[in-house]
């Protein structure tokens, strides 16, 4: 896995904030949650996604000289405070919900519990990596949902905004639910599976289009996917593909897989005149593939119209999270340690009342059905509540009181989502890896009910507040009004 120290990659005024914090020397122990507000493309859910890369950046937190002398040509920091750069280490606690896992809007993806110096610091670069991961995650888990079952590679690499995005939006996709990915850099990386066929140029570097099918299948005879729509793809491209499997099957060769791909075209139209042609021809099992500017919505109409494409490849709408370019996530300062070790709850309040914050150290208890396994509501509290799944459970709408759902003991369970990932500086938290965490995907989805899942106006799982919680946001909203 290659590493690379991300230190720099931060906004000026964290900088600055931190010297002033030093000068003054207002350095208290901090609470910041990362929250986002509103799900991309309005959908019912999101991925979490990015945490590895976060952890990396925060392991390798460190000012070289070279960062210092930097800093001291800007001519805006003290020497004092370069000293203090030049031994930095962060010696904070990280809580994160763990790669893979569904979130939803304004509950705390991830909790910084830090000297204020050291959790502004780092505010940039978690943003960053959490916000561009969580959005192509949750973009290509909206793009499976559309296919149905049938497999989705990622191949916008060329398209993506440069190869950060490239490297990290596969890694992403992957975990959303991806098969696969064209990119090759990141198969090595993260130890996902890579895939391809070839491009246009093959068939027109050759003499006609039934030689490079044939050269092609001689190469590769137990993966054989041919592009037939170079220039006539029911006259020209599957007659050629057809008249090249027979070869194949007369030869005693038998692929572990095999199949056309249509770039072009009314792709509903030609893949059902494909698939007869192939059938009638004796490939029933023949898969036929498809690409050309794809995304959940094309897939999903596609799918109403009968389409026969088995496997589908999508590129720049899912690395470009193309509708929705930002995932929207925030950091925001939630409370302040007291000289007796208690935690001072804080609020920022606005005139946009989605913007007011929720206050305190806080942690989620995921609420699931126990005869279903399904998701009821997630619960947002202070960091030391606690509750007895066998009494009743109240839960309300925070932004409408009065909507209120009662759960009857021993009728659900509830399970704590964040996750201690660093406590003192020191990481306490291992990452699954790529593949295993695309599976932990999968299992998570199947605790969302089909009404959230849909792409069209999807049912909304409540993120609510403990009533402790609830009334403390209350008391700060009404003393900030006086």
């Amino acid at each position: 896995m290659r590493t690379q120290n991300l230190t720099l990659l931060t906004d000026l005024y964290e900088l600055t904030m931190m010297q002033g914090y030093y000068e003054t020397q207002e350095n208290e122990t901090v609470v910041f949650d990362v929250f986002f507000r509103e799900n991309p493309d309005k959908g019912g859910y999101s991925v979490m996604a990015g945490l590895e890369q976060v952890i990396e950046y925060i392991k390798n937190l460190n000012f070289s000289y070279d960062d210092v002398d930097y800093f001291r040509k800007l001519g805006i920091f003290s020497e004092d405070f370069l000293q203090y750069l030049s031994g930095f280490h962060f010696s904070g606690s990280i809580y994160a919900i763990p790669e893979g896992t569904v979130i939803f809007p304004k509950e705390p993806l991830l909790k910084v519990i830090a000297p204020i110096m050291e959790a502004q610091l780092v505010e940039t670069a978690i943003l960053n990596i959490i916000n561009h991961q969580s959005l192509i995650a949750t973009k290509a888990s909206r793009v499976v949902y559309a296919a149905q079952g049938d497999g989705i590679m990622e191949f916008g690499l060329r398209r993506a905004q440069g190869p950060d995005a490239g490297l990290y939006g596969a890694r992403a996709a992957v975990i959303g639910g991806c098969v696969g990915t064209s990119n090759v850099l990141a198969g090595q990386m993260f130890d996902v599976p890579i895939m391809g066929t070839h491009a246009h140029s093959w068939i027109m570097s050759f003499k006609d289009e039934y030689t490079a099918f044939k050269e092609y299948a001689k190469l590769y005879p137990h993966a054989c996917t041919l592009l037939v729509d170079t220039y006539d793809t029911l006259k020209s491209g599957v007659p050629n593909a057809i008249r090249v499997f027979r070869e194949m099957r007369e030869e005693g060769i038998h692929p572990r897989s095999y199949g056309i791909r249509l770039d072009s075209g009314d792709l509903a139209y030609l893949s059902k005149k494909a698939r007869k042609m192939l059938d009638d021809a004796g490939f029933p099992d023949a898969v036929i593939a498809a690409s050309n500017d794809l995304d959940e919505m094309l897939i999903h109409d596609l799918k109403m119209q009968g389409a026969k494409i088995t496997s589908w490849g999508v590129g720049t709408n899912l690395i470009t999270s193309k509708g929705c370019p930002s995932f929207g996530g925030v950091y925001k300062l939630a409370a302040i340690r007291k000289p007796d070790g208690e935690f001072a709850p804080k609020i920022k309040i606005s005139e946009n009342t989605e913007k007011i914050t929720n206050p305190g150290n806080k942690t989620i208890f995921r609420v699931y059905d126990k005869e279903t396994g399904k998701i009821r509501a997630d619960l947002i509290c202070f960091a030391d509540e606690t509750f007895d799944t066998d009494q009743d459970l109240l839960l309300f709408d925070p932004n409408a009181t009065w909507k209120k759902t009662r759960l009857p003991g021993g009728s659900y369970r509830m399970q704590e989502i964040l996750k201690p990932v660093f406590v003192n500086g020191e990481c306490v938290y291992e990452s699954p890896s790529v593949m295993e965490i695309a599976a932990y995907c999968r299992r998570e989805k199947e605790t969302l009910w089909d009404e959230t899942k849909r792409l069209f106006y999807p049912h909304r799982v409540y993120v609510d507040l403990s009533q402790k919680l609830y009334d403390t946001k209350e008391m700060l909203l009404n003393e900030m009004s006086k």
